[in-house]
């Protein structure tokens, strides 16, 4: 295969592969120096292109209407073949924008990818794959191109559905690598991507866990209850409490308790039960879980599925929540009720659901 340098979507969707394949990316950041070398060299060859491999890498799904997306920085190497789509980016980049997969075949770190994707698109579609990549799940490369096309995955997915597939795997990006990127990122083309950077936390664990993170930490002006401005670090995903001897003993010998999502200023846990917790066992379990968390002083608030499509219901949570932090809920912007069902279909539209 000749050089060639993927980018956008294409690359968004060999990075879930990558991940659901191997657990990790495993792909070979390159330096400055070569990035240059591979993007001056990258005039791609539609004919020359080994589609198969890029299949089997999970860069290429051929589907219909789909376009490869490729980078460079000779704007006289653009190739305008049909199922290709150039880009060229002629200013330097980043440190570690551009990874080596294979000989002749490179792709955009999933960092830069994710700039390059945001281009157009809302600060919850963003912020959904941000959260993604900073967290310990992938969604599987087969939803790239539905939910990059604006549609839902799989098709028969209902709008009661708050829940969607996924593999566990490690984080795909740092958040220093994100600010690094949004650093480089200027102007208005990437603003959105950089304050869904700002937004980002660490750590999510589900698709469902990055719906709930966002509805209750972003900011109210875009939808979000704003419990990241909350005293001691606002909130916290996935956040280890050991317990107490006298804990333990109340949660019939659970060590630990991992929170969905903490709230440190409140003494609150906040946690969402999709359908495993309605299995008899891990009911029990969580029940005694919870029993330890109490010993240790948390309150927990449980949100079930039903609520999770339940703005008023969010709502009256995240008050419970301020106060409980001896804080005051207020909205400050108009039309709040609008902008919070915004939020969670955008979200939602971010994993591939369908709007509420």
């Amino acid at each position: 295969m000749e050089c060639i340098v993927v980018s956008h979507t294409s690359a968004v969707r060999g990075a879930r592969a990558e991940r659901c394949s191997y657990a990790a990316v495993t792909w070979h950041p390159l330096d400055k120096r070569e990035q240059r070398r591979v993007l001056a060299s990258c005039a791609p060859n539609k004919i020359a292109i080994d589609f198969e491999e890029l299949v089997r890498k999970g860069f290429w799904q051929g589907t219909e209407g789909e376009e490869l997306h490729i980078l460079m920085s000779d704007p006289s190497h653009v190739s305008r073949k049909s199922g290709l789509r150039c880009h060229v980016i002629s200013k330097p980049l980043p440190a570690g924008a551009i990874m080596r997969v294979d000989a002749g075949l490179y792709c955009c770190s999933p960092a830069f990818a994710t700039l390059l994707y945001s281009e157009g698109r809302s600060l919850p579609e963003v912020y959904a794959l941000v959260m993604e990549l900073l967290g310990i799940y992938s969604l599987p490369a087969e939803a790239t191109l539905p939910i990059a096309w604006g549609g839902v995955w799989p098709d028969f997915t209902d709008r009661h559905n708050v829940e969607q597939e996924h593999c566990r795997c490690e984080p795909a990006v740092t958040m220093r690598e994100l600010r690094a990127v949004a650093a480089w990122a200027t102007g208005r083309r990437y603003a959105t991507f950089r304050r869904a950077v700002e937004y980002a936390l660490s750590g999510s664990a589900s698709p469902m866990e990055t719906v709930m993170a966002g509805m209750f930490s972003i900011p109210m002006r875009w939808g979000g209850f704003n419990l990241r401005a909350l005293p001691q670090g606002g909130i916290f995903l996935n956040h280890r409490i050991d317990f107490s001897p006298r804990a333990v003993r109340m949660a019939s010998g659970i060590p630990y308790a991992v929170c969905d999502l903490y709230i440190p200023a409140a003494g609150s846990d906040l946690e969402y039960n999709g359908g495993y917790h309605e299995q008899e066992s891990v009911r029990v379990r969580d029940g005694q879980r919870n029993n330890g968390l109490k010993g240790m002083g948390v309150k927990v608030l449980v949100i079930n599925r039903d609520q999770m499509i339940d703005i008023v219901a969010l709502e009256a949570i995240a008050q419970s929540i301020y106060d409980d932090a001896n804080q005051r809920f207020r909205y400050q912007v108009a039309g709040y009720r609008a902008r919070q069902l915004a939020l969670l279909n955008g979200l939602r539209a971010g994993i591939g659901l369908p709007p509420v």
